[in-house]
């Protein structure tokens, strides 16, 4: 009898265990921060305007192609130089840095649109293809890897101070600033907060620091000018050697 009780009895029932759905864990990880430091690169005041041409393409307004246009529209060519953003994109995104995993771009352009600009994108090493990139970005607000599962330029919301985590120590880059070496300016900044680093992207003058509230300070890193692309590669190298990033 005791074995039949033994056998008839129900067993118990069995517990599975919840899985979590793969587009949550996908999300979890994309928050997870990989770095407990972090550095934002913000490319100020980019001239990237798209124009249509008398051959009914679209491409970015520059001083050397469109000439007529401007004079026609009495627009200074000076003020229409995409190929420095090209040149500072490249900087920042080609930097150990960002290999690394802890560095993010943010692009902010003369027409106050502002670009997300994810770390995996692969700038093209030509302009012409990156003017296409561009305007491709400005017509459709954002562009997809090949695969269609990763977005890697977006136009998002301004201001920029939104997408910033909370205490970002934010600087400036001028001629005018305070005068640092760039070994003396990375050994400033703080261990235990994400720092952004706004550098000009315009031909002539400089970053308004009205447009960026909550700076701190502005630098400078040479008795010289620099060009963006120069500086950014000054800046994000000393802040590597810091860092411990090589």
């Amino acid at each position: 009898l005791r074995a039949m009780a033994t056998k008839d009895a129900p067993s118990p029932p069995k517990q599975h265990k919840r899985k979590r759905p793969r587009a949550e864990e996908e999300e979890a990880a994309a928050e997870a921060p990989s770095s407990p430091r972090q550095c934002i690169v913000i490319l100020d005041e980019a001239s990237l305007e798209i124009v249509k041409t008398k051959k009914g393409d679209f491409t970015l307004v520059n001083s050397d192609d469109h000439k007529s246009i401007l004079a026609k529209h009495g627009r200074d060519p000076a003020e229409c130089r995409p190929d420095i953003a090209h040149q500072e994109l490249m900087a920042a995104l080609d930097s150990p840095l960002n290999k690394a995993g802890m560095l993010k771009v943010y692009v902010r352009t003369r027409q106050n649109v502002l670009i997300d600009v994810h770390p995996s994108v692969r700038v093209p090493r030509t302009y012409k293809r990156f003017a296409g990139l561009v305007c491709q970005l400005l017509h459709k607000l954002k562009v997809r890897a090949a695969d269609g599962n990763q977005t890697l330029l977006k136009v998002v919301k301004n201001p920029v101070s939104r997408h910033l985590p909370a205490g970002t120590a934010l600087y400036g880059f001028s001629k005018h600033g305070t005068p640092f070496t760039p070994t003396c300016f990375a050994a400033s900044l703080p261990d235990d907060k994400p720092v952004a680093l706004v550098f000009g992207a315009m031909a002539t003058g400089s970053i308004d620091r009205l447009n960026h509230d909550t700076m701190l300070d502005m630098v400078c890193v040479s008795d010289f000018p620099l060009s963006g692309a120069t500086a950014i590669n000054r800046v994000l190298g000393a802040i590597e050697a810091h860092w411990g990033v090589h």
